[in-house]
């Protein structure tokens, strides 16, 4: 029996709100819409989440801060921003306190709901894979994912509150260890869509994997950058 996924809709004009939740709920997944920050929380307490779309620019409150609490409850929730702001400095603060994507006013409504069913798709096959029999521990030096626990530890110790999209860029890299991949690569891989203007958001990530994972995140033991190419996590370890 398929378990329905949860989609949790932030999001104050009421009109689209309730568009992306007829689509979404139309395709079978369960929606939980609410129009405000403390409607929000509250939703947030009781439940938790596969995907939450969320307006930056509620009445009360702030996206950014449903994020944070979010990520500071150790949900691994896909979140998508909302806004009509596509300033770059905003785009940036998303991707830093957590968000996986950003879109901006206008957009289509069916763009974005398809957009967060291929997600859902891939992380139903993730959890598919989870059921197998076998073992996937990829490792390099003190570094070792268990992308069966779906757990990354370095030198024993259990890596906290990785978002779903750093989570899979690291497993990515680490499952190619050695290999040299573009930005552009990385997205493609990772987002599954073309790497337009994608420099920024894959920088932001890799900052903060390096930030969870590295003693030192200004000289990296594990993900390195190779001037004018891209990113790799190393082979080998000492």
């Amino acid at each position: 029996m398929n378990v329905l996924k949860k989609i949790l809709i932030v999001e104050d004009d009421q009109l689209l709100n309730r568009t992306l939740a007829y689509n979404l709920t139309s395709d079978g997944y369960e929606v939980i819409s609410v129009f405000n920050f403390d409607s929000a929380v509250r939703k947030l307490r009781e439940n938790e989440f596969d995907v939450a779309l969320l307006d930056i620019n509620l009445p009360d409150g702030s996206g950014l801060d449903l994020c944070e609490e979010i990520r500071n409850r150790g949900q691994h929730t896909y979140i998508i921003f909302i806004t009509a702001n596509d300033k770059e400095s905003d785009m940036l603060k998303g991707y830093e306190v957590g968000g996986a994507d950003y879109v901006t006013k206008p957009f289509n409504s069916l763009e974005l709901v398809a957009r967060v069913k291929s997600q859902l798709r891939r992380y139903t096959k993730l959890g598919t894979m989870m059921q197998e029999p076998t073992s996937n521990v990829y490792k390099t030096g003190g570094l070792e994912i268990n992308d069966d626990m779906k757990q990354v530890t370095v030198d024993g110790i259990v890596v906290e509150k990785l978002t779903p999209i750093q989570y899979n860029i690291l497993l990515f890299l680490t499952k190619n260890k050695g290999r040299v991949f573009s930005i552009e690569q990385i997205y493609e891989n990772i987002w599954n869509e073309d790497a337009i203007n994608a420099d920024n958001t894959v920088a932001v990530h890799i900052r903060h994997i390096r930030e969870k994972i590295e003693i030192n995140p200004k000289e990296p033991r594990y993900l390195k950058v190779v001037w004018g190419v891209g990113y790799k996590i190393d082979k080998e370890q000492a």
